[in-house]
């Protein structure tokens, strides 16, 4: 102000004045600026710079509440719970009559594992809390059931105990109250009124299998017999409820398994309850178990045939027809577990010719054709199943997963679109719904295809999706706390977490590093060139097949990219253009995934790398996560960064067939690379001594052989290093990987046809009467298999290897 003043008497003129004044208001309101510039990078996702200038913004007006609460918010999206703590406290001693800061500032503690004061603070905030005794007021009872979860969460059992008798009448939620009396009479070891509490609870919901867990853990039956009483007690209550008598299967056997089993199925089957084999699927670990039930269902469809009842010396009323149409759908389901293809689809075939308009037959033949291999007999089969319905998008979405596993992702696109929004491609559209079944598996059908440029795209958008859940908690934080619901904020958090354990990111990420690691080793090049080369090595007749097989490729292509472009045409531009302004507002800016970019980047490697880290971070217990980065690390040289993977690989299961040929690969490595570091060497020598015990790589190979003699997944691991090794040995590394004997274990499809790609992928060099000896071998075995049968012409050769590769990326999952 005095500079204002003195500019003004010396008579500078209104110019300099003006000046003056600006130039005030910038030093008095420079913490603004730091504030919007906060915000600027908040909006820009750039949030540890937005937290930056929040800081600044503090030094300069430091009881600023909008700052400090848009800090706190940046402070937990980050997971910076020491700050969080800090500012939550700062925003308690300006604003202390506000429940969000007493809530805030407990919750902090709660994260960081403090509980004793989490808890001094909750309790302090709810003596301020002015609730009536007989009121039942929900944020209230939220925030009484948020205390309870600190005292569980910090072992003070009978505190919780206490808590939760002392204010259930304030609980809106009663079953959680007696779910918490349970499980502390138990931690507590008061098992008399916990098992009464479990009874009040079986009462309420007999189907409950947590229950019954709690019960037996009250009631302690010291025999069989008393066990099973806890069972029947409960299904003469309720004779409706599957759960008593489920349950016992578990743990009965011989003759007691036979008549509970024998019940269960008669009653299942005269009703008709085709979740029945899903049912009962968790006991087939036991073989003898597994026999039962089938002696008994293959005796009731015999039985069924001749005379219309479960057994010929049975004197009772008859079964309807669908009771014979369940057993045999039942039937097809067991021996398709069994890896007895054959009879099941004989079961399955029967069923459906009797009733032909059952989608459950035709669902289940597809899921056969699947498991035998066959993805193309596989998809045709779903499809018949959708036709049925074409109103169930849960037969719909299955159909379109079949046909993308069969490589068909046209077809699968115009399957989806009959439940996508209209004016758009059902493509993008289940992108914007973030649809990641799809999408993943979008990206193994363009992997198998070699559309790697499409496949990436795809595998990046999953990653978007990701981070984009992550992104969108941010608005959660104050609406949690505002609306008190505190128990699912803290899991909201604890999700976010570990959101990148999800199964979904890690097939995309798995994909999209192995596409990264096969354009490291095998870099696009110009088409025209690569033709020229493949050309000089082909016969004539194999020329003219080529280059007919080309032409039509391209008129293909031709004809699909028109439709693509007449599609896009169709397309609302201004909901289009709509759309892209709003999510540019709401997430900013982003790259455009082209697929001819990404197939094409400079360092794949870097790219892979980016995958990987959630992997390493978050999924340390699945061994692919540390062969992945093995991979990655075997290209780059990273010889320490190759140890600390395969250490951690070999932690977590030694006898791995894939870290065996890793361990190989590295010690290899090591031993060619003379110029290493002395201190590197003498760390690596170290290390692989633990594991190779001094022996040499032959010999290591051999015992590894030697060891997993029947598991054919472990004899061409070992085939393929000792070929590695001595390339002369050739004919016995083949000899070994193609045994076909009846003590393999592994003898499936799935195992059969990694061993058929090695043969093809020049894992023994080249051996093309071998494979195709091979290949006959196995189709004895599966002839059902598309992979597996003799080409007979140019288009079942296609077919065959399409499928070939497909299995090959474990396709053959026994899961729906």
């Amino acid at each position: 102000m005095t500079l204002v003043l003195a500019l003004w008497i010396k008579g500078k003129g209104f110019v300099y004045l003006l000046s003056a004044l600006a130039f005030l208001c910038t030093c008095l309101c420079f913490f603004i600026c730091w504030h919007v510039y906060g915000l600027l990078q908040r909006s820009d996702k750039k949030y540890d710079e937005a937290i930056k200038c929040y800081r600044n913004a503090l030094k300069l007006d430091k009881d600023n509440l909008q700052i400090l609460r848009d800090l706190s918010l940046l402070q937990i999206q980050m997971r910076d719970l020491e700050g969080y703590r800090e500012t939550r406290y700062q925003l308690l001693q300006l604003r202390p009559t506000q429940r969000a800061s007493w809530i805030g500032y407990a919750i902090a503690y709660h994260l960081l594992k403090d509980y004793d004061m989490a808890l001094k603070l909750l309790e302090e905030f709810r003596k301020t809390q002015q609730i009536p005794p007989n009121k039942i007021d929900y944020e209230y009872s939220e925030l009484i059931l948020y205390q309870n979860q600190v005292m569980r969460e910090a072992d003070l059992f009978q505190e919780s105990l206490e808590h939760i008798e002392t204010y259930e009448k304030q609980i809106c939620d009663k079953l959680i109250v007696e779910e918490i009396r349970g499980e502390m009479l138990l931690k507590l070891g008061r098992l008399k009124e916990a098992g009464q509490v479990y009874k009040e609870l079986i009462e309420r919901n007999a189907e409950n299998w947590y229950y019954y867990e709690g019960l037996e853990k009250a009631l302690q039956p010291s025999t069989l017999e008393e066990r099973l009483q806890i069972y029947e007690d409960v299904s003469k209550r309720h004779p409706r409820a599957v759960s008593p008598r489920r349950l016992p299967l578990n743990f009965v056997s011989g003759e007691k398994f036979r008549e509970l089993m024998d019940k269960f199925l008669r009653v299942n089957f005269s009703k008709g309850c085709p979740p029945l084999f899903t049912t009962l699927k968790s006991l087939y670990y036991n073989p003898e178990k597994v026999s039962t039930i089938q002696e008994l269902v293959t005796g009731y469809e015999a039985s069924l045939k001749a005379c219309d009842l479960f057994s010929s010396c049975e004197n009772g009323e008859k079964e309807p027809p669908t009771t014979l149409l369940w057993v045999r759908y039942f039937l097809a389901q067991h021996f398709d577990k069994l890896g007895q293809c054959s009879l099941a689809l004989d079961y399955i075939n029967a069923a459906i010719a009797s009733t032909p308009t059952l989608i459950e037959l035709f669902y289940l033949k597809a899921k056969i054709y699947k498991h035998v291999g066959n993805l193309k007999e596989a998809a045709k089969w779903m499809d018949e199943a959708q036709s049925l319905d074409t109103a169930d998008r849960f037969i719909n979405s299955k159909c379109a997963k079949y046909m993308l596993r069969a490589n068909m992702v046209k077809d699968a696109e115009e399957m989806c679109s009959k439940f996508t929004r209209e004016g758009t491609s059902a493509m993008e559209n289940l992108n914007e719904m973030q649809c990641m079944w799809f999408q993943t598996e979008c990206a193994a059908a363009y992997q198998r295809l070699g559309k790697y440029g499409d496949a990436l795209k795809k595998c990046h958008e999953v990653e978007r999706h990701f981070f984009e859940i992550t992104d969108d908690q941010f608005d959660f934080h104050t609406y949690c706390m505002r609306k008190m619901t505190l128990r699912a904020y803290v899991d909201l958090l604890r999700l976010e977490d570990v959101l990148r354990k999800h199964t979904f990111y890690f097939k995309a990420a798995r994909s999209a590093i192995e596409i990264y690691l096969k354009l490291h080793d095998n870099p696009l090049t110009n088409e025209s060139k690569e033709q020229e080369v493949n050309s000089e090595n082909l016969s004539a007749k194999e020329l003219k097949k080529m280059l007919s097989k080309q032409r039509r490729a391209q008129k293909k292509a031709k004809l699909e990219e028109e439709r693509k472009h007449a599609e896009r045409e169709r397309q609302q531009k201004n909901q289009k253009k709509k759309r892209d302004e709003e999510e540019e507002e709401t997430s900013g800016p982003r790259e455009e995934l082209v697929p001819e970019k990404l197939e094409r980047v400079e360092n794949p490697l870097e790219e892979a790398i980016k995958f990987l880290i959630p992997l390493k971070n978050l999924i340390g217990d699945n061994i692919d996560t540390h062969l992945l980065a093995f991979e990655i690390y075997f290209r780059k040289g990273k010889f320490l960064l190759m140890l600390q993977s395969v250490k951690r690989a070999f932690a977590i299961n030694s006898n791995n067939p894939w870290l065996h040929e890793c361990l190989i690969k590295f010690s290899k490595a090591v031993s060619d690379h003379s110029n290493l570091p002395e201190i590197v060497n003498k760390v690596l020598t170290q290390e692989m001594q633990k594991i190779f015990v001094n022996k040499n790589l032959e010999s290591f190979n051999e015992e590894f052989l030697k060891h997993n003699a029947t598991s054919i997944q472990h004899q061409l691991s070992g085939a393929k290093m000792m070929y590695f090794l001595d390339k002369s040995r050739q004919e016995k590394a083949i000899a070994i990987a193609t045994r076909l004997d009846k003590s393999m274990r592994d003898r499936n499809v799935k195992t059969l046809t990694k061993v058929s790609e090695a043969l093809l992928d020049g894992s023994f060099g080249s051996c093309h009467t071998q494979c195709e000896e091979y290949q006959a071998a196995c189709h004895k075995l599966f002839p059902f298999t598309s992979a597996f049968m003799p080409a007979t012409n140019e288009d079942e050769s296609s077919l065959a290897s399409v499928n070939h590769t497909a299995l090959n990326h474990d396709v053959l999952s026994n899961e729906i």
